[in-house]
């Protein structure tokens, strides 16, 4: 299995997820970031005028329950400078995430995600030239261990038990 299908592979394993990261990315932008970004610029402007900017910017957090005002906000050209730089060290450490995700998702070998008992680890049909395809003990869908093959029929299971 080449590096592109474990990609392809892992991608598939956490789509569901990536949704969900890309919806709080947003929201982080437009509920976190945006505000913040409001906050600094409006307290760096009161500072050169000479007031506290501890003071400004603590007063000045209470856009983070303005979201419409700082979704068209922070597009002003006051703004933008500020919110600009924030979104790129944000979306960074976020990207940072998503990558850690992936590579953990990744399928360790290229048995990876096959059913236990399934008949994937043959192609062809070439288990049948031990197995049979309609009776005898079942084995997995379509897989039968024949019960009058000469010679030993028993079988093995071997199989991890889990307990949660």
């Amino acid at each position: 299995m080449g590096f592109g299908e474990k990609i392809k592979r892992a991608l598939q394993k956490i789509k569901g997820r990536l949704i969900v990261y890309i919806l709080a990315i947003l929201v982080g932008i437009f509920g976190i970031i945006a505000p913040i970004s409001r906050a600094i610029t409006d307290a760096n402007l009161a500072s050169a005028n000479g007031s506290d900017w501890f003071e400004v910017f603590f007063t000045k957090l209470g856009y983070l329950t303005k979201i419409g005002e700082n979704i068209t906000g922070v597009f002003n050209s006051k703004y933008f400078p500020t919110f600009w730089t924030g979104t790129k060290y944000f979306i960074l450490f976020a990207v940072c995430f998503i990558f850690i995700g992936v590579y953990k998702a990744l399928p360790k070998h290229e048995f990876d995600d096959i059913e236990n008992g399934s008949s994937d680890w043959a192609q062809g049909g070439e288990q049948y030239r031990v197995l049979s395809k309609k009776q005898g003990i079942i084995l997995a869908e379509k897989n039968y261990l024949p019960v009058d093959k000469r010679g030993n029929v028993n079988v093995l299971v071997v199989r991890r038990f889990w307990c949660w």
